[in-house]
């Protein structure tokens, strides 16, 4: 049977349709839905379960990396997606087929009888569905937003638990501090089961401790109970009670991405120790891939409506710690001129992503989001960037800003959202 690869969309559409509100924290709705559906929750493989507001998707795609290299199959839940949102639900390292996920829709459709549920929990459902029909060796299970009150936190017992870096996001739903937010990623925390904490800020950290004392979750601590850093120039070490192992440099650039694969090797280890050897750490480390974030693109059209010489890079960061992390970066990389090109999403702090950047740019082309994401106006953006002492311009189009490139050959970097991310990538592949 030849599918219109548009029916699903037609699905989604209706979907987003069933509630009111994109968001709606809570696990009833889901919970009612998977019981309908005959609790193909209880039926997945082992599951690793990660919250945290930065590193999530990167740690899964380390962890995936490093499970592959080791001759195990691997399913993975991430959100949202970059280009199509089977890339949302991955059987096997390849995204859900059209004919699968359309079955699986409409099928979870028809359970939910027009009930009230949001797209997020629903399709959430929907992937329940999809790994307990698909035998695999590990299910990597990314949180949606938050934690607590999450729709994947219906997995009663995962294998292990990790939380990356806590910081501010998602405050209008999680809290507007770091120690509100830290308390519903900790939600993901189940009794006696292992933990694995990233690095974090004193006051967030307190908090996940705090939560695992009361429900007697063993901690596995960054800087305490493992140890990683880079290794001169072209390596990384990591380090815990079983002892050292001095590894590639990650695929994925950014210091931070050091910490992210330490989480990964320690998750798996913490998981099943006998699976993984270091050859299997050492090319997972090196081999991951994890698009828009901090990704050299190659020739296409849209990164040849830039000048000749000209870097184009794409990342989809979008929050302080983001911007900061860019920043750190880039610091460390050669003295070209950095160009930002820049669209937000509304909700977003664009002055707490921009801020940092005035380290590593000197001039910024805001533009309008794509799409019908509600986006801050790219005057605002601009203002933005002013105020944090960064030249600062507006145009309508990414093709547009590019086009505007001139001078000294140096790099550009599109930033500041996924949605943003996910349409550069769709048009330079076109």
């Amino acid at each position: 049977m030849v599918l219109n690869l548009h029916q699903t969309d037609a699905v989604l559409e209706r979907l987003t349709a069933l509630h009111p509100k994109l968001i709606d924290l809570g696990l009833d709705r889901t919970e009612r839905l998977l019981s309908a559906l005959g609790n193909p929750e209880r039926r997945l493989p082992p599951v690793i379960h990660v919250a945290g507001t930065n590193g999530k998707g990167s740690t899964i795609a380390f962890m995936r990396a490093i499970a592959e290299a080791a001759g195990l199959s691997v399913h993975t839940y991430t959100s949202p997606h970059l280009v199509r949102f089977h890339e949302r639900i991955a059987l096997n390292g390849m995204p859900i087929e059209e004919d699968a996920l359309l079955a699986i829709l409409e099928e979870c459709e028809a359970a939910n009888d027009g009930q009230p549920i949001t797209f997020f929990e629903i399709t959430t459902a929907a992937a329940f569905v999809a790994y307990a029909r698909h035998p695999a060796d590990l299910l990597l299970l990314e949180t949606g937003l938050g934690g607590r009150f999450d729709s994947t936190n219906v997995i009663a017992a995962p294998a292990v638990t990790v939380i990356t870096p806590v910081s501010l996001d998602h405050v209008q739903f999680l809290g507007d501090t770091v120690k509100k937010i830290a308390f519903e990623k900790a939600g993901i925390l189940k009794p006696g089961i292992p933990g694995i904490v990233g690095p974090q800020q004193a006051g967030a950290l307190a908090v996940i401790e705090r939560r695992a004392a009361e429900i007697n979750v063993p901690l596995s601590i960054f800087g305490i109970d493992w140890f990683a850093a880079p290794e001169g120039t072209d390596g990384l070490v990591y380090r815990d009670y079983e002892g050292e192992i001095v590894l590639p440099v990650p695929g994925l650039p950014g210091a931070h991405q050091i910490a992210n694969a330490g989480a990964a090797i320690v998750a798996l280890r913490t998981w099943n120790p006998l699976h993984f050897g270091f050859e299997d750490f050492a090319a997972g480390v090196s081999d991951v891939r994890w698009p828009g974030r901090l990704q050299r693109l190659g020739s296409g059209p849209l990164t040849r409506l830039a000048p000749p010489g000209w870097d184009v890079w794409l990342d989809g960061g979008h929050n302080p710690a983001a911007g900061e992390m860019l920043a750190e970066t880039l610091t460390g990389w050669d003295r070209k001129p950095t160009v930002l090109v820049c669209a937000m999403q509304e909700n977003k702090d664009a002055a707490g992503f921009i801020g940092p950047l005035s380290k590593i740019a000197g001039r910024l082309i805001a533009i309008d989001l794509p799409g019908t994401t509600p986006g801050h106006a790219s005057a605002g953006i601009a203002e933005t960037a002013r105020a944090a002492g960064i030249t600062a311009e507006v145009t309508d189009t990414l093709d547009a800003a590019l086009k505007r490139l001139s001078g000294v050959p140096g790099r550009v970097l599109i930033c500041g959202s996924l949605y943003l991310a996910g349409d550069v990538l769709e048009r330079n592949a076109a």
